[in-house]
C-alpha cells in the first residue's frame, strides 16, 4: 500500500514540474511540455482538459514552422484525434488524424500507416465512407508492399464495408473476396468466414438467393464449429433473408424466429435488429396470408420505433 502511494506521489511529482516548467521555457521545449501533459491528462481520462493542451501544442509547433521538424505537430494533430475520439466527436477527430498522417507520410514515418489505418476506421465511424475507401486503399498498397497479408485483407474488408453502406454491392463482393482470398491463405478461417457473411448479405441486395444461401451457409458452418454464437447469429440473418428470396416462405420465417429467439435473449439487446428482424417476420406473415399475426407485429414493433428512431 505505502509502495503505491509513493509511486502515486512520484507521478504527481513529476507532473507538477511539467506545469512549472512552463513558464520558464519556451519555443519547441515549451510544445513539447504542453504535449506531455495532455499525454499524461489523456491516460487519466479528461480528455477535454487533455484536448486543450494538446491544441496549445499544436498551435506553438504550428507558428515555429520550419524552425523545428514536423514531427512534434503531427504527434500533437494525433493526439487532438485521440482526444476527440473519445469525446465522440468523430468528424473532427478523422480531420484532425488525416492532418497527422499527411505530415507523418511526407516525412516517411514509420507509423504513419498504422496512423493512416485507425483514420480509416474513424471515417467509418463518422459515416464517411468515400474517405474510408480512399484512406484504405492506400493502406493496403503500403501493406502489400510491407508482405503483410493479413493487413491487406483487414483493409480490404473494411474497404468493402464502405461500398456496401453505399450500396455499391458488386464493388463490395469484389472487395469481400479480395479479402476473403488473402485471409484464407493465411489460414484465418473465422475471418474467411466474416467476408462469407458480408458476402452473403450483398448478395441478396443484388437479389441472388442463391449465392447469399451459399455463403451465408459457409459463414454459419464456421462460427457454430468455432462457438462464435453471435457471428452465428448474424450469419444465419443472413440465411434466413436467402431462404425468403428465393420463395421458401415457411423455411424462412422458422429461420428468422430462431434469430429472434436468440437476439431477444441476448442481455444487451439490439431493438435496431430486434426491429428488422420482426419486420422481415411481419411481411413474410402477410404472403402467408397470417395478416393478423403481422398486424399485431406491426403494432407492437410501433412502441420500439417511436423510442429508438
Amino acid at each position: 500500500m505505502s509502495n503505491d502511494d509513493g509511486n502515486r506521489d512520484d507521478e504527481i511529482l513529476t507532473e507538477e514540474m511539467l506545469w512549472d516548467r512552463i513558464p520558464e521555457v519556451s519555443g519547441e521545449e515549451r510544445a513539447d511540455t504542453y504535449y506531455e501533459l495532455s499525454a499524461r491528462i489523456f491516460a487519466r481520462g479528461q480528455y477535454d482538459e487533455a484536448l486543450a493542451l494538446a491544441e496549445t501544442a499544436r498551435d506553438i509547433y504550428s507558428d515555429l514552422g520550419a524552425e523545428v521538424s514536423s514531427d512534434g505537430l503531427a504527434q500533437a494533430y494525433s493526439a487532438i484525434g485521440y482526444n476527440l475520439n473519445q469525446l465522440k466527436r468523430m468528424d473532427e477527430a478523422a480531420s484532425a488524424m488525416s492532418k497527422a498522417v499527411e505530415i507523418l507520410r511526407e516525412n516517411k514515418s514509420p507509423i504513419a500507416l498504422e496512423l493512416a489505418c485507425t483514420l480509416g476506421e474513424w471515417w467509418y465511424s463518422s459515416k464517411n465512407y468515400e474517405k474510408v475507401i480512399e484512406t484504405m486503399y492506400e493502406c493496403a498498397q503500403e501493406h502489400l508492399v510491407d508482405g503483410n497479408i493479413i493487413g491487406a485483407a483487414n483493409d480490404m474488408h473494411l474497404i468493402g464495408c464502405a461500398h456496401r453502406e453505399l450500396k455499391n454491392y458488386n464493388e463490395a463482393v469484389i472487395c469481400f473476396k479480395e479479402a476473403r482470398a488473402s485471409f484464407k491463405a493465411e489460414k484465418e478461417v473465422v475471418h474467411v468466414a466474416r467476408c462469407d457473411q458480408k458476402i452473403a448479405s450483398c448478395y441478396f441486395e443484388l437479389g441472388d438467393g442463391e449465392a447469399a444461401l451459399e455463403a451465408a451457409r459457409k459463414a454459419i458452418d464456421v462460427f457454430d464449429t468455432a462457438h462464435d454464437h453471435r457471428r452465428e447469429t448474424f450469419a444465419l440473418f443472413e440465411y434466413g433473408k436467402a431462404e425468403i428470396l428465393l420463395g421458401r416462405l415457411e423455411d424462412g420465417l422458422a429461420t428468422l424466429d430462431s434469430v429472434l429467439q436468440i437476439a431477444a435473449d441476448e442481455d444487451g439487446k439490439d431493438f435496431e435488429f430486434i426491429v428488422d428482424i420482426e419486420s422481415r417476420m411481419a411481411g413474410v406473415m402477410r404472403l402467408l396470408g397470417r395478416n393478423e399475426e403481422a398486424d399485431e407485429v406491426e403494432r407492437r414493433l410501433q412502441a420500439i420505433r417511436e423510442i429508438i428512431e
